[in-house]
């Protein structure tokens, strides 16, 4: 009876917010995600790098940077920060999308590119487990923002619309020719039979100082 009572009580708590079990999963795992890259304090720019940088203007220090951020980033590791006020979340996100690494939040597609390229920047979720990152991501409307702080810049994206497509969708990923945000997460909530992609348009960015 007591086994059941808990059984219950699990599916009742994931029903309403998220599975619980992998929650305590994903709290442990984000207390040993690999950060040192997220400031130049952990990880400093070299001296040929400041020198280059100083010959650049805003928009290409932002570039080299990227581009610097890519070499370096390895699966697991943390790549930066995602804040969407309108479902009041805040959280770092790592590279990869391997199960490993969505285990501990949110993953950038390493096929895409990092803000600040001129390219679509994936960014795939959970929904019901694992912190259930992602969870409200069908809240999202035309003119939400989504802010994206990288340790080089920050990166403000405009909802531009969403869409629920096939599992095996891949082009939403694919670059338009501008600096594009794609989230993605499994749909329906409780179901992998489709995904739910917020597309977003780049409409500010600054360097960090």
């Amino acid at each position: 009876m007591a086994l059941g009572v808990l059984l219950l009580a699990d599916a009742a708590i994931t029903l309403v917010w998220q599975e619980p079990v992998s929650a305590v999963i994903a709290m442990i795992k984000r207390d040993h995600i690999d950060k040192r890259f997220l400031s130049y304090r952990s990880a400093p720019l070299s001296t040929a790098d400041q020198r280059e940088l100083r010959a650049l203007d805003e928009r290409h220090r932002i570039a080299f940077l990227a581009h610097r951020e890519e070499r370096q980033l390895r699966t697991g590791v943390a790549a930066g920060r995602i804040t969407m006020p309108k479902m009041g979340l805040n959280i770092l996100f790592v590279q990869g999308t391997d199960e490993t690494s969505l285990e501990e939040g949110p993953g950038h597609y390493p096929s895409t590119a990092l803000p600040g390229l001129g390219r679509t920047v994936a960014i795939a979720g959970h929904r019901t487990t694992y912190l259930a990152p992602f969870r409200h991501l069908d809240v999202l409307r035309p003119g939400d923002r989504i802010l994206l702080t990288m340790p080089y810049g920050r990166f403000t994206y405009t909802v531009q619309y969403h869409r629920v497509v096939p599992p095996n969708s891949w082009w939403i990923t694919r670059n338009v020719g501008y600096d594009r945000l794609v989230l993605s997460a499994c749909n329906p909530l409780y179901s992998a039979a489709q995904r739910i992609a917020v597309f977003a348009k780049l409409s500010k960015d600054s360097p960090t100082r």
